[in-house]
């Protein structure tokens, strides 16, 4: 039965989708099947994976509308070595759809319930805003996982992250609960960095994953030739930390079991 995170931060330009699917890819590669749920109007995790989001026939703006399943609207990323239920536009028109529909804070959950044997994990990239779209996803999540720049407004955001968390957990999701928090684009010659780096550390303690992802040109470059960072350049430090992450998520899964 997979395990189903949703990757996401309230702030734009942290990391989600590059998060997103480097994970993704890193768990394929030791051998976990896993489904990227794009849910973001952008589409960046559908091209970022190597879909072209222009040329899909369905999407999760389909499944959304219970006009098409899972099954139906996946394709399969075949450099990645993962599934993907792509995103495009049309997603944008989702938010006013879903107003006046029954259940739609719930609908990714019950489309994703039909497939959840086929995967190890499932991982839902949010857009960064409290958006009905993401809503939904954090409906489905057992977990979340936030990455994070260590900076001063990285840490202002997060407190409303983790209030709009609680919230959740009360009213819609029980299982709802923050994985960890993962520390993206580091530098370790920044001493602001470092300091935010403890801070977090000892604030939230073990819920901050030991794996660190540094600032790395190789991973940035990687989206603009359709491929995860793992795949484009498996031999740099942004595309091994990535891996590094994969083994430290298994690994906390089996803890949580």
């Amino acid at each position: 039965m997979a395990k189903i995170f949703c990757i996401a931060n309230q702030k734009g330009g942290v990391g989600k989708t590059t998060t997103t699917v480097n994970l993704a890819a890193g768990l394929a590669q030791i051998g976990q099947r896993v489904l990227v749920v794009d849910l973001d109007p952008q589409g960046n995790a559908t091209m970022g994976s190597g879909i072209d989001k222009r040329k899909l026939e369905l999407t999760v703006y389909d499944v959304l509308l219970e006009s098409a399943s899972i099954a139906e609207a996946r394709v399969k990323a075949d450099k990645a070595g993962y599934d993907v239920l792509g995103a495009n536009r049309e997603l944008a028109g989702a938010e006013v759809d879903l107003v006046a529909l029954e259940r739609r804070e719930r609908r990714i959950k019950t489309a994703i319930a039909e497939v959840t044997a086929d995967y190890d994990f499932i991982l839902i990239d949010c857009p960064p805003s409290l958006s009905m779209l993401t809503l939904n996803g954090l409906c489905s999540a057992h977990g979340v996982i936030v990455p994070m720049q260590c900076e001063y407004f990285a840490l202002e955001g997060l407190t409303d992250l983790v209030n709009t968390i609680k919230q959740i957990h009360a009213n819609l999701n029980p299982d709802l609960e923050i994985i960890g928090l993962l520390r993206v684009m580091f530098d370790p010659r920044i001493t602001l960095q470092q300091q935010v780096s403890d801070q977090l550390k000892a604030h939230f303690g073990n819920k901050v994953f030991d794996t660190v992802i540094p600032r790395n040109v190789r991973l940035a470059e990687a989206p603009s030739y359709g491929l995860p960072g793992v795949v484009f350049d498996p031999s740099s430090k942004g595309a091994q930390a990535f891996v590094e992450f994969a083994k430290e998520m298994v690994r906390r899964i089996e803890t949580m079991r």
